[in-house]
């Protein structure tokens, strides 16, 4: 799986111009199951991200997880992360199926909830708008091949 985390002082999506998701101070994650993906990467990841210590602690070092710092998490699908960029015209083959991802990104949203974060989403599938603030900014990349 692939995502792309941002620190968010707020983050919202929309569809047909009505909110479907939206937090307060957290992290905006968007999400992509990859062909050969199970539950395991999922978990490895949502482990990872409820973990990371990327929150500013009393300090202003980034210390605290996004649970520890009380934020929330907007996750929305993002199949294009699963970009083929051989040619000028990106290819998403390497994406899995779409039944396949609908049901990786909903398990990983529960995961993520399991780990006790409040868990707002997106619509898989469909056309979203998506607008947040990026405190810090602080946008950090991962793919569980790499965890």
């Amino acid at each position: 799986m692939r995502a792309l985390l941002q620190r968010v002082s707020r983050a919202s999506v929309s569809v047909d111009g009505a909110v479907v998701g939206e937090i307060g101070a957290g992290l905006l994650i968007l999400i992509c199951a990859m062909q050969g993906d199970t539950e395991v990467q999922a978990d490895k990841l949502a482990a990872k991200i409820a973990k990371l210590r990327i929150f500013k602690d009393a300090g202003g070092k980034m210390n605290l997880s996004v649970k520890d710092a009380g934020g929330a998490a907007l996750v929305v699908s993002q199949f294009t992360l699963a970009a083929d960029l051989r040619g000028n015209r990106p290819g998403f083959s390497y994406a899995a199926a779409p039944e396949e991802g609908r049901r990786l990104y909903e398990y990983f949203s529960g995961r993520m909830a399991a780990e006790g974060i409040v868990v707002a989403r997106g619509i898989f599938g469909a056309d979203m708008d998506v607008a947040l603030n990026n405190d810090g900014p602080v946008t950090i990349w991962m793919d569980t091949d790499d965890l």
